[in-house]
């Protein structure tokens, strides 16, 4: 619309209500009051910066506990070992709500071998130049299964009476064959760092996938101990629990809020059903402009006249009336 010939814009705009207004104070204004509050609530909430745990972290705080934990990986008898999909064919964390099973449904697509891949392959890839590790290694994997089962119960019953002193750990001697030269091994490469990218070799370029050194990290009592250090433990605690930066992912809230709440707080299936519950409300918030009565909840609750009330504030004291809802 324009208005005619040599109108100034003074006479074009005559009869309209207008208030003045200046945009760069506001904004101004806006962006000093933010940064206020910003600074306040991070100086009253926030909270430490808590270095991430790792494999090499856990060897220096717990250097029994990863040799017990990587004991168990060798004799199948660890968490992860009896997982179940999408890891292995194990049951112990197989979640299903009567005939659903979407666990189980969608198969083995990340195929883990916790003894292989937490123990074996990267103590493979440190034996190079350690001709004493080499030796043990080969001779644990050409022994027979019995052989190996025996070394290995021998080996987890010598650490229930082993001595930590440090980062060091003594074994009482036994007949547990080349077991100790591979764990102490373990144990050395753990302290140096060198376990964590060990655990993480896929073949890519790029490794971002930390599946092997979480569920190595997830099998021992360190997380458990590093939560509970930061008050952080829980039966079904969820998804939001990050001590690095407040208040963590905060978008999450709504998945986490449910694990707070009977039946979810107690359920041994509370990740399907939470999973099925925020699926249900998001596709129901997908469809909220396809469902009669619903879509119409914000004409019917005046919703827009809220939100614009003073725009319809100044319409009715102009005596004009809106097209809108």
């Amino acid at each position: 619309m324009s208005g005619r010939p040599g109108q100034s814009q003074a006479e074009y705009y005559r009869g309209v209500p207008t208030a003045p207004y200046d945009l760069i104070k506001e904004i101004s204004v806006v962006l000093v009051v933010m940064l206020v509050v910003v600074l306040a609530l991070a100086f009253f909430l926030s909270s430490p910066d808590v270095p991430p745990g790792t494999v090499q972290s856990w060897a220096e705080a717990q250097p029994l506990g990863l040799l017990q934990t990587a004991t168990s990986e060798l004799q199948g008898t660890s968490f992860s070992a009896d997982y179940g999909p999408p890891y292995n064919h194990g049951s112990g964390a197989i979640q299903t709500l009567g005939p659903l099973q979407p666990q189980v449904w969608a198969g083995i697509h990340q195929p883990v071998d916790p003894a292989r891949d937490d123990v074996l392959a990267p103590l493979r890839l440190a034996s190079v130049g350690r001709p004493q590790l080499k030796v043990a290694l080969d001779s644990f994997e050409a022994a027979p299964a019995g052989l190996k089962h025996s070394w290995l119960n021998a080996y987890a019953a010598a650490l229930q009476r082993a001595r930590s002193v440090g980062p060091t750990v003594t074994v009482p001697t036994g007949s547990y064959g080349p077991v100790n030269t591979m764990m102490q091994g373990l144990l050395e490469d753990a302290r140096s760092g060198a376990l964590d990218s060990l655990l993480m070799q896929s073949g890519q370029f790029y490794d971002t996938n930390y599946t092997g050194p979480l569920l190595f990290l997830g099998d021992g009592d360190y997380f458990t101990d590093l939560a509970a250090s930061q008050k952080l433990n829980g039966t079904q605690w969820g998804m939001m629990n990050e001590t690095g930066r407040y208040p963590g992912q905060s978008w999450l809230w709504l998945y986490t809020f449910w694990y707070q709440i009977p039946p979810f707080s107690t359920a041994s299936n509370a990740d399907l059903m939470v999973v099925l519950i925020m699926g249900f409300l998001s596709t129901l918030l997908v469809l909220v402009p396809f469902i009669p009565g619903l879509r119409d909840l914000p004409a019917w609750l005046h919703l827009p006249q809220l939100v614009w009330r003073e725009h319809y504030a100044l319409l009715r004291s102009s005596g004009r009336r809106s097209k809108g809802p």
